[in-house]
């Protein structure tokens, strides 16, 4: 499936630097619409004034963690479907287990480059593509 590279993208990470290394990734995959936030708390606000097509958040962040926004996202009504993309310098498997339980799309550990990040989108939007139902 192709994935709708116009779609606005939210990243959400306390640490500025790794906004702006996973804005240039997007940006070499081909996304441009690209909005940030540096924490769960100010994320689920933007998440409440706009529409996004796809949320990749960082998981270790305070005060709000990405493992609370994601809970949070999948118990709201209307933005509980948005797909949402854990990152993670931890590779610990009951992280992703409890990632995947609460809901997550994909797991992806850092560092990673462009073709894994576009990887995990591609396969995040095959998984929630009208065929693969």
């Amino acid at each position: 499936m192709a994935v709708d590279l116009s779609m606005p993208i939210l990243v959400v990470d306390d640490y500025n630097t790794m906004v702006r290394i996973i804005r240039t990734l997007l940006r070499q995959i081909g996304f441009h619409d690209v909005d940030d936030a540096s924490d769960g708390s100010s994320a689920l606000s933007k998440l409440e004034q706009r529409q996004y097509g796809l949320i990749i958040s960082d998981w270790n962040m305070e005060p709000m963690t990405g493992y609370e926004l994601l809970k949070q996202v999948r118990a709201h009504p209307a933005m509980g479907a948005t797909p949402f993309i854990m990152v993670t310098a931890e590779s610990k498997t009951e992280n992703v287990i409890a990632a995947k339980q609460a809901g997550a799309s994909n797991y992806i550990v850092k560092p990673f480059n462009a073709e894994v990040l576009k990887a995990k989108i591609e396969a995040v939007f095959a998984e929630h593509s009208p065929q693969a139902a």
